[in-house]
């Protein structure tokens, strides 16, 4: 088996990782805004504010994602989240993302929309939903 063999028996199950672990990070910023878990100096923001706006998509958003449920129009719909917050919150203080703190947001921006592309990979509802029909 060469390298190339084993990248292709892995690739589904490392992009379904990804997007576990996407989901995961997403679904705690939300858990600390609306839940108060982790505490941070995010946590019990008022729901209908910016903010607490932005904690409900990554909390729904989040848990979908983590799931694999409808994970193309969810991804879709967290890259355009994460690039407004890239743009409307970091962008303003640099054009350099290094130096306006807006890494994550624009790699978030990116990887969901690798997934809105790519499809969920292994592990997720959506692969089981389409085995079932």
């Amino acid at each position: 088996m060469n390298i190339d063999q084993i990248g292709a028996a892995w690739s589904s199950r490392a992009q379904g990782l990804l997007r576990i672990i996407t989901g995961l990070f997403l679904l705690e910023h939300g858990t600390t805004k609306h839940l108060g878990f982790p505490l941070t100096d995010m946590s019990s923001v008022p729901s209908f504010s910016l903010i607490g706006i932005a904690g409900w998509i990554e909390l729904i958003g989040g848990a979908l994602l983590l799931i694999g449920l409808f994970t193309r129009p969810v991804a879709f719909v967290l890259s355009g989240f994460a690039a407004v917050a890239y743009f409307y919150i970091h962008f303003p203080n640099s054009v350099f993302p290094i130096q306006n703190g807006g890494e994550l947001a624009a790699l978030y921006s990116f990887v969901c929309l690798f997934f809105a592309a790519a499809g969920p990979g292994a592990w997720s509802v959506d692969g089981a939903r389409a085995k079932a029909a």
